[in-house]
């Protein structure tokens, strides 16, 4: 990896063992399908959520006033609210906009809701609070450890430097990460292309699923109907400590599962397969060459490649159309 940050996806496996790298407890992300408030608040205890949506590109983002809730400018000298001033950061920084506010049962909430953050991120947060939040973007921006370890979860690609992407790029669309959490008995939006945190007004940790999706059902009906491409991740205390308080070995297998398959998911991503690849093309190339028959064989072969791509093609853009233009993973460009 380069010395800048690069893209990671919005995906509950990357989140948690990003947390777990940097020394974080008993802490992990949970997919939610649904804005409906009884699936958060099952996940008991949460500490927030990290919402990603596409950018939008068609007006100003930055706004004197946001288009719901207040900013809150004095809020900053009490919780932890960095500027964002990097390329690529946004989803690291949503989930520590989270994180960093949860190291204490006053800003917390309650003590359920503290989260052990460890000592790289405890000094982090110590040496940043005294900041203003510009300031504490940019000291994100350069702590080597945080940047590392988000990289480490980038898909590795031998042909793109994803630090150098040019954000005047108008041929992809953009996505942007910000978290939601309760912190001092108020419910705050957290977005640091924003000049403050935006408080939702009073809010505890009983009162946060049911407030949040409030608030994430007004921000989502903002947009075009056929916006599909949102995604909601839930940070909730590991549920492997949940199914071993209940004696529920079936939850606690099914979350073991989980945490291997993610395991190896993020394995995959830090390795490309272009070498291997080219390989087994060399190999398939000279057994078909070895077959003769004045290279019909590698000639039929290479026509029985470009109809099933051609076939593969249509069929996606049929499913496309079905699904209104979705069905693509979401990448996180913030």
């Amino acid at each position: 990896m380069s010395g800048g940050w690069n893209t990671i996806e919005s995906d509950a496996g990357v989140f948690t063992y990003l947390l777990d790298n940097l020394g974080v407890k008993d802490v992990q992300f949970e997919e939610l399908l649904s804005l409906d408030p009884d699936a958060l608040a099952q996940l008991h205890p949460v500490y927030g959520v990290i919402f990603l949506f596409k950018y939008p590109t068609d007006r100003p983002y930055r706004t004197e006033a946001p288009l719901d809730g207040t900013f809150d400018h004095a809020a900053s000298e009490d919780l932890f609210f960095a500027a964002q001033t990097i390329q690529n950061a946004c989803g690291t920084q949503a989930l520590l906009s989270v994180l960093l506010n949860k190291t204490d049962a006053t800003s917390a909430g309650d003590p359920e809701h503290v989260v052990e953050i460890g000592p790289n991120l405890r000094d982090f947060r110590d040496f940043t609070m005294v900041l203003p939040p510009e300031f504490r973007g940019e000291a994100l921006s350069n702590a080597e450890l945080i940047r590392d370890v988000h990289n480490s979860f980038a898909k590795s690609s031998p042909f793109v430097d994803e630090t150098q992407r040019q954000q005047s790029d108008e041929t992809e669309d953009a996505f942007h990460f910000i978290a939601y959490t309760p912190v001092n008995g108020t419910l705050y939006e957290l977005d640091g292309l924003q000049p403050a945190p935006i408080s939702h007004g009073p809010c505890g940790p009983a009162d946060f699923p049911a407030k949040v999706m409030d608030v994430l059902q007004r921000r989502i009906a903002r947009y075009d109907a056929t916006e599909i491409r949102f995604n909601l991740l839930a940070m909730v205390r590991d549920l492997r400590i949940r199914a071993r308080e209940l004696g529920d070995f079936e939850l606690l297998a099914r979350e073991e599962r989980k945490r291997n398959d993610w395991r190896f998911e993020n394995a995959l991503r830090r390795h490309n397969f272009v070498g291997f690849a080219g390989e087994v093309l060399k190999g398939v190339v000279a057994a078909k060459l070895k077959q003769g028959n004045d290279g019909k064989a590698y000639d039929s072969w290479i026509e029985q490649g470009k109809e099933k791509m051609r076939k593969r093609i249509e069929e996606r853009k049929k499913s496309a159309a079905a699904a209104g233009g979705g069905g693509e993973d979401t990448i996180m460009q913030g």
